[in-house]
């Protein structure tokens, strides 16, 4: 697929989504999301990439949804972008690789969704958050209502959601809403630093940890165990286990195969 709103490169294991809508502040519309979905099928495919860092061209990360577009949307087709969007913030969950947002300016409605389907989130201290869908006469609609409140509880996320308070990247680490603040010129430095030390671990581990914590986070904590002892019971009959624990006992670099 040529991609017309984003920029696909894979550099040493590491798969670069860029946004690059840059004029529309990086603006979600179907086009849009049909690439997405796409890109990240394809990095969870790809054997080369082993982890993916997404970002934003200019000085948006994603200023939301394309309101031009959606300004014009039926209800009926605006509940179908609304089901498109959910299904990219799905995929990017989902993919058995981590994904690392590296937000480096407006990440607005959909943007601060798609940022909360990542696994983990960098800002720069000029990134600013917020979920303005109600100034619109609209809700979130990419999960916004059912990530917010898992990242930073329910009382803080309705606050957001109802005020369509921008807030910025301080207050988005304070509340849980982002995992570390960067200077703007260290962002990508700091996210391919994280994604190297990633990488250098047992890849299968990786997976199955992230196959845990995203199943068991919306179930109860029996149930969530079970699939902790699942999922490490995969690791455990592995390879990379047992390369894993004798490099351990030698006082060895690991050198790990993904079997």
């Amino acid at each position: 697929m040529e991609y017309k709103n984003i920029i696909f490169k894979k550099r040493d294991g590491i798969g670069y989504v860029t946004m690059n809508r840059e004029k529309a502040l990086n603006a979600l519309n179907t086009e849009v999301l049909t690439e997405l979905d796409h890109v990240f099928c394809a990095i969870d495919q790809d054997e080369e990439v082993k982890i993916a860092i997404i970002t934003g061209k200019g000085r948006a990360f994603i200023a939301g949804a394309d309101i031009g577009q959606m300004a014009k949307l039926s209800g009926p087709e605006g509940r179908d972008m609304t089901i498109q969007g959910q299904q990219v913030m799905d995929r990017i969950e989902s993919i058995t690789k981590p994904v690392i947002a590296a937000i480096n300016g407006f990440a607005l409605g959909g943007g601060n969704e798609l940022s909360m389907a990542c696994d983990i989130r960098i800002a720069s201290e000029k990134a600013k958050f917020g979920q303005p869908e109600v100034n619109l006469g609209i809700i979130p609609g990419y999960g916004g209502t059912q990530r917010l409140p898992r990242l930073v509880g329910k009382g803080m996320a309705k606050k957001l959601i109802y005020s369509a308070e921008m807030i910025d990247a301080e207050e988005a680490y304070r509340i849980g809403l982002v995992d570390e603040v960067v200077p703007a010129e260290y962002l990508m430095e700091t996210a391919e630093k994280l994604a190297r030390t990633i990488m250098s671990k047992a890849p299968i581990s990786i997976k199955m940890a992230k196959v845990a914590i995203n199943n068991g986070i919306n179930c109860d904590l029996k149930i969530g165990v079970q699939f902790e002892a699942e999922a490490y019971t995969s690791t455990f009959v592995s390879a990379d286990r047992v390369e894993g624990m004798m490099a351990f006992v030698e006082k060895r670099p690991a050198e790990f195969k993904n079997r």
